[in-house]
């Protein structure tokens, strides 16, 4: 009797699912295009439509920062010029802070020193040697953590810091611990190192599928709370260029001192709360931060929750303010039709808009995808480079040499809408310039200019290669 009604059980469920998909797309989904293509799916492919759309459609979860019991920094007001010697030249500068002081809710800080460090020869060495001088607290979040000769390094210094009595807290985001076997969690564990991994899903847990292309995509080390690195580097040995390693990629990195670090170790602190339940707030984990250097400067988390949208806005105020120049470096290049249309409108208005990317990709498909677009940037006036190998995972973006924006965002979907990401807005004349000088600069001497002809000359079966994979730019 059962199995006469099976089928019409089965249909029942899938017209419910389907139903509760398109709903939940009508609702939430801020593209139309996205919306009617999802309600397609959903219809279409019977039972594997609502799951493809849980597992991929679904790219928001429900969370807010905590309310730290954060101490005081000590700081001076930030001037009104940010930092620009010319009163006249600073208004542009003031409007941009203007706008995302009202996207985000960190203050901007005075008195940071931020220092690049290019590669994992420089930062390495740098992060090793500030967790073996660390006292009180140590603070890592990273996408990847490798079980290779680098990670098993970082393991012995936090296993040092664990054994002085520190307290020690790592996060890693749960796809990034997959990219090394066995994962480094197992030396983790051996060595007592209290670490978690962000948002564990697969398929074999389907109440947790939701959030399995929600990915935490930040990398922060927080010492005693006065000393911070981020930026777009992995923990792995591809970064050690001077040890020739199977996988080089070039990356880089930034020492933070200054009141920002407090920003810093509250993004991790929140992240650590919402993947343990631990909340971090007593004074190891926040002193009292005092000024050492002339970089004014704040942190934009942004991530598929309550900070969604945070560094997209940003970017689209950054390229409207802009008056002379854009430098842009980034791995992955494939910014949605806003981004597009704000670059192109800079420059048309005449500033000089670079963009700098890697030659040959360590994502192929990426890089076809990539690669379809830039006619829509050339054609209005934009620079694209390329940078030759090894693979440039490096990301920064420098306006009128003045506003420098640092940390793990790329210019893509993934990193705009599905992955949370950290970066760090800077203000000040001398270190942008200085940036320009040590970063961009340099890439720029190696590097070849795209030009439209060359992108327009690509053959048939090469264009439609490379357009099928910008089909699929939204998941990249």
């Amino acid at each position: 009797m059962a199995s006469r009604f099976w089928p019409h059980f089965a249909a029942g469920f899938d017209f419910c699912a389907a139903l509760l998909a398109s709903c939940h797309a009508l609702l939430h989904k801020r593209d139309t295009r996205a919306a009617t293509l999802w309600i397609g799916v959903v219809w279409l492919l019977p039972v594997f439509g609502p799951i493809l759309y849980l597992v991929m459609g679904v790219n928001r979860i429900r969370r807010r920062a905590i309310k730290l019991a954060v101490h005081g920094t000590l700081g001076r007001p930030v001037p009104e010029n940010l930092g620009e010697p010319e009163p006249v030249g600073s208004e542009h500068l003031r409007l941009l802070a203007r706008v995302v002081s009202r996207v985000i809710p960190q203050p901007l800080t005075t008195g940071n020193n931020i220092t690049p460090l290019v590669n994992g020869d420089e930062a390495f060495p740098a992060m090793l040697a500030a967790i073996d001088a660390a006292q009180k607290s140590v603070s890592l979040c990273s996408y990847i953590f490798d079980n290779d000769a680098s990670g098993r390094q970082f393991v012995a210094a936090l296993q040092r810091a664990v054994e002085r009595g520190l307290e020690v807290r790592v996060l890693i985001d749960a796809a990034g611990a997959r990219y090394s076997w066995p994962p480094i969690g197992r030396r983790l564990r051996h060595a007592k190192i209290p670490h978690a991994k962000f948002l564990p899903a697969s398929v074999f847990t389907p109440w947790r599928v939701a959030t399995i292309n929600l990915r935490n995509h930040r990398k922060v080390l927080v010492l005693d709370g006065q000393t911070a690195f981020t930026g777009g580097m992995n923990i792995r040995h591809g970064n050690m260029l001077s040890e020739n390693p199977k996988s080089p990629v070039q990356d880089l990195h930034f020492l933070v001192e200054g009141p920002t670090v407090t920003q810093l170790q509250e993004a991790f602190a929140n992240d650590w709360a919402f993947a343990t339940g631990e909340i971090l707030e007593s004074y190891i984990w926040f002193p009292e931060v005092r000024e050492c250097g002339e970089v004014i400067a704040r942190t934009i988390p942004d991530g598929p929750d309550g900070d969604f949208d945070n560094l997209r806005l940003t970017l689209q105020a950054a390229l409207a303010e802009a008056q002379t120049s854009v430098k842009i470096v980034t791995p992955y290049f494939l910014p949605e039709i806003a981004l597009v249309s704000a670059l192109n409108l800079a420059a048309l208005r005449g500033v000089r808009v670079d963009i700098i990317l890697p030659a040959c990709n360590n994502l192929p498909f990426v890089q076809w995808a990539s690669r379809a677009m830039w006619w829509q940037v050339l054609q209005r006036g934009c620079h694209v480079w390329l940078t030759p190998p090894p693979f440039d995972h490096s990301k920064l973006m420098i306006v009128d040499d003045h506003w420098v924006l640092l940390g793990s965002a790329n210019w893509d979907a993934r990193s705009l809408r599905l992955n949370f990401e950290l970066n760090v807005e800077c203000y000040g004349r001398e270190f942008a310039r200085d940036m320009a000088e040590k970063i961009i600069s340099r890439k720029l001497k190696g590097a070849r200019e795209v030009t439209l002809s060359e992108v327009d000359g690509r053959s048939y079966p090469v264009k439609l290669r490379d357009a099928t994979a910008r089909l699929f730019s939204p998941y990249l």
